[in-house]
């Protein structure tokens, strides 16, 4: 493969994530208006947004099989069509069940491009350098967030209709659709004959290994955002802090956030995968533990700086480690952890909602941190069956 069709492909997996990360973020920023348009409470209206989250669940799982009969080329093309429908959806529709299945079909186009763009970059880079570039393209995720929750609120200080949020979010599918007609994308399945950008055919067993990592990625994402989603009652009702004040500390968790994932994204490099992760995870148990057991308002935004710097790199390296527990890339393998993690994000409110309705914020925070715990011991169990370092993977 040459260097600029690698360029072209890399740049898709980094808008597809990007294009995740600006759907998923940018929900909080416009519920409100979104609730007035259909004259709905606005907590019912934040249980339509589930129709986004499963649309990605049911997008990612599936392909884990369709990414070997449908060429990656013609799903991304499919894609475009379905975004332009979605959109437009969205600005025509009045009623509650059309907004719900845009939404949907967002989701579904999201998952759809999330799960190829993870896979071209395990395809793409090897060994070290492949959980370096996959910790660099989760950044976009951030970044994506960050500067569409920004446009938003530029967008509805100004009375813009929310669903021209939508519309600007679909550009980035506008550029992966031009990257994508530009590009020569990897055979799946069966090897094509004298094909050179052909994927063999992975036959391999998987082992425990992928067992153990899907198990963590679960944990790790459902323990994060069940631990950040919380984090704002927790400070206004524990520590008398006001609702701006609340918003800062979520907010110096994802800056730490995204500036460990460039921080990390060179050394992964350098290290042995499995024993920084697991590292990784130690210390992001410690830091939450010390954050629930602190009593002091003062040094909660330096806890909370700590765990996203610190927690950046986990489950992108876990993804990387999996990709790499068989010798050939595997596109079910990766989709298989991929899905694990999104499940995780749908059990969020499910599993955290009861705790504190019987328990309190604080034993749902204690729950998230038992859920990083679990992290750690998973990540250390995968010391003793992990195949990356047999396979090669370990060495740059």
């Amino acid at each position: 493969m040459n260097n600029k069709n690698r360029l072209l492909l890399t740049w898709i997996s980094f808008f597809s994530y990007g294009l995740t990360g600006a759907l998923v973020i940018v929900t909080g920023v416009v519920l409100n208006d979104i609730a007035d348009y259909f004259q709905a409470p606005v907590s019912a209206m934040s249980t339509t947004f589930t129709f986004l989250n499963a649309g990605i669940l049911l997008a990612i799982f599936l392909n884990a099989w369709l990414m070997e009969i449908i060429p990656l080329r013609r799903q991304l093309i499919f894609g475009f069509v379905l975004m332009v429908l979605a959109i437009a959806g969205l600005m025509s529709g009045h009623t509650l069940a059309l907004f719900s299945l845009s939404m949907f079909v967002l989701g579904v186009v999201s998952g759809i491009t999330m799960s190829i763009g993870t896979y071209l970059i395990a395809y793409l880079y090897e060994g070290r350098q492949r959980g370096s570039r996959l910790l660099f393209t989760d950044s976009f995720f951030s970044m994506a967030g960050a500067t569409f929750s920004i446009l938003a609120g530029v967008l509805l200080a100004r009375l813009i209709p929310w669903y021209w949020v939508y519309a600007c979010i679909g550009l980035l599918y506008v550029a992966i659709f031009i990257l994508t007609l530009l590009s020569e994308f990897p055979v799946l399945g069966k090897k094509a004959a004298g094909d050179p950008l052909a994927a063999p055919a992975a036959g391999e067993k998987w082992g425990i290994g992928v067992l153990l990592l899907s198990a963590a990625a679960l944990c790790y994402i459902l323990g994060q955002l069940g631990f950040i989603s919380w984090v704002p009652e927790y400070a206004t009702h524990s520590f008398g802090m006001n609702i701006k004040q609340a918003g800062g500390l979520v907010g110096n968790f994802w800056t730490a956030y995204m500036v460990g994932m460039w921080v990390f994204s060179a050394i992964l490099r350098h290290v042995d995968l499995q024993r920084i992760v697991t590292l990784l995870a130690a210390l992001s148990a410690v830091i939450m533990y010390l954050f629930i057991a602190s009593d002091q308002a003062a040094h909660l935004h330096y806890y909370l700086f700590g765990l996203g710097f610190i927690s950046s790199a986990i489950y992108t390296t876990i993804i990387t480690l999996g990709s790499q527990q068989t010798r050939l890339t595997s596109p079910k393998l990766v989709n298989t952890i991929l899905t694990c993690g999104t499940i995780g994000t749908m059990l969020t409110f499910v599993v955290t909602g009861p705790i504190v309705a019987h328990l309190g914020v604080k034993a749902a925070l204690s729950t998230a941190n038992a859920l990083y715990l679990a992290v750690f011991v998973l990540c250390l169990s995968l010391g003793f069956v992990t195949r990356h370092r047999l396979h090669g993977h370990a060495a740059r």
